[in-house]
């Protein structure tokens, strides 16, 4: 016989599924009984929002959705903080639980790990939780969360096994079959309405975001024959190489960007949700967009969020940005000015580079020497200071190589997990990137153990540790509102010691000599480094 859990793991094998990221417990020994002899590669974690996490950094590298298994009750508890960045950066993740026997469900007898309301507890971030009451139910339910990852905005999904059907008989599902389904197309009378306002546009502009960074050759050639200026979050850095002419960067929170799109009489934004996190860091409100708005996403809700459109449209947005290349092929582009385009954008960086203070040049001098000594890195980040300044001074020439836990839902700890599966998520795609964690003190505390994991899964990720002994960012912003600083000066243990009781290697540093060197040696390991950074003594040494 097979079971409920046994046939789980075949279709998911179905689906494409390589890895599993998971603790197992008593109440999910039955999803592991088919793993054994199957191709899908088991990863512990320390924790099972360290489990969350790596999924997530998987599904950024590999462009499948990260699959966990998770324990009832305190598993399920535990990982919902890593589904809600997923959720917050549309990122696909499926997370499988167990959950008390449908006889018991919401009974509030005390049971092992029991909660009223798992389904309940997850509703705020995911696409949708769903309780198999039957075996039978599986491949319908499991087309259900593939489709979404597959056609649209793509989030996590939750579903969860009562013990009882984990162990059915589910022999006649055994020849079940994966379902694929192909994301929407344009509807051609919005993209013939758009190209008109964008050829007769007489300063167009093109704000992108990570929606869109698997259209990003067809983006690139739209903005190039538009001569559209283009801004992109920072989920979609890399979408235009980082030496483009077109490219702002992703400034969008500064005045003399702003000013650039306030005076754009037609803007693109394709793939964004035009959030705070993008287009006002610094809280400071006044983001614009005075000129006609044309708004392009897979998700309907998200085109008339926080800006209405002048027109909106659900699709893809590589096929969006194609049909509305082809379309403008057919119309004649308005005479633009020279001072738009490239000379407007080259105008804006020159300002922008001018007025870094020291400490953001220092921390971009930090970062550049990372990509130096490691051209081909993928590079993870927490809520650190070298991460808010990599945010806007930082351009790559790839997309999917740059993404942090400062946008959207803004977690702390989520670098080193997402690290170990992005990692993974590279080696599964045959691609060979070097992958950096770029974390703070305070934050990697959050998640210190996950360092045994790497170890473990032997990964050789090279973990950057930004050490100012304390919440320094939470710090500024307590005292610019005059607010005592309290909680924020924690204490900071021996990293370099901790690691090393862990299984990595370790090394602190306090030049870009040192960290050149440093860098080359951890590229060479096949396990993982820490290299700790004092910030205070890594300014000095820049005099």
């Amino acid at each position: 016989m097979a079971t409920c859990g046994e046939v789980l793991v075949r279709l998911l094998e179905g689906y494409g599924v390589e890895r599993v990221f998971g603790i197992p417990g008593v109440h999910t020994v039955e999803l592991y009984r088919g793993l054994a002899g199957s191709s899908i590669r088991h990863i512990t974690p320390r924790h099972e929002q360290g489990a969350g996490f790596m999924a997530d950094g998987y599904a950024r590298t590999r462009g499948k959705p990260g699959v966990c298994f998770i324990i009832t009750g305190p598993g399920m508890t535990n990982i919902t903080t890593a589904m809600g960045q997923a959720y917050a950066d549309s990122i696909p993740m499926l997370v499988i639980s167990s959950v008390q026997s449908r006889s018991q469900l919401g009974g509030g007898r005390g049971k092992l790990h029991e909660l009223p309301s798992q389904s309940a507890l997850v509703a705020g971030v995911a696409a949708f939780s769903h309780t198999l009451m039957s075996a039978a139910e599986l491949p319908s339910v499991l087309a259900r969360a593939f489709a979404v990852f597959q056609a649209a905005r793509p989030r996590p999904v939750h579903i969860e096994i009562p013990l009882d059907v984990l162990v059915e008989n589910a022999d006649a599902l055994l020849h079940s079959q994966p379902v694929s389904v192909t994301r929407a197309g344009p509807a051609p009378s919005a993209i013939r309405q758009m190209a008109r306002l964008l050829a007769t546009a007489q300063r167009p502009l093109i704000l992108a975001g990570g929606g869109a960074i698997d259209a990003a050759p067809a983006l690139t050639r739209l903005a190039e024959r538009l001569n559209a200026p283009v801004a992109l979050t920072i989920n979609a850095k890399g979408m235009l190489p980082g030496a483009h002419p077109l490219l702002i960067g992703s400034t969008q929170s500064l005045e003399a960007t702003r000013e650039v799109i306030e005076s754009a009489d037609v803007v693109l934004a394709i793939g964004t949700e035009l959030a705070e996190t993008d287009y006002d860091i610094t809280f400071q409100g006044h983001f614009k967009i005075p000129g006609a708005l044309l708004r392009i996403d897979i998700d309907p809700d998200q085109t008339v969020r926080n800006f209405a459109p002048t027109l909106g449209l659900v699709s893809d947005a590589q096929y969006a940005a194609e049909a509305l290349f082809d379309a403008l092929a057919d119309e004649v582009l308005a005479t633009r000015s020279e001072e738009w385009g490239a000379a407007r954008v080259a105008e804006l960086r020159t300002s922008l580079e001018a007025g870094w203070e020291d400490a953001t040049r220092g921390q971009t001098l930090f970062l550049q020497t990372v990509l130096e000594a490691l051209p081909d890195a993928v590079i993870v980040g927490d809520s650190t200071q070298p991460v808010y300044t990599g945010n806007l001074t930082l351009d790559l020439d790839k997309p999917r190589r740059w993404f942090n836990s400062s946008t959207g839902y803004g977690t702390l700890g989520y670098a080193l997990p997402a690290a170990v599966g992005a990692w993974l998520g590279s080696r599964d795609a045959g691609e060979s990137n070097s992958v950096v964690c770029l974390i703070g003190d305070g934050g990697l505390q959050f998640t210190l153990s996950e360092l045994a994991s790497a170890v473990e899964a032997r990964t050789p990720i090279i973990v950057l540790l930004w050490n100012n002994q304390g919440y320094e960012e939470i710090k500024k912003y307590m005292v610019n509102r005059a607010i005592e600083p309290i909680g924020v000066d924690i204490y900071t243990p021996d990293f370099i010691g901790v690691a090393k009781a862990l299984g990595c290697a370790a090394e602190a540093v306090g030049s870009v000599e040192q960290l050149t060197a440093a860098l080359h040696s951890a590229s060479q390991r096949s396990g993982p480094t820490l290299i700790e950074i004092d910030q205070a003594q890594w300014m000095s040494s820049l005099g």
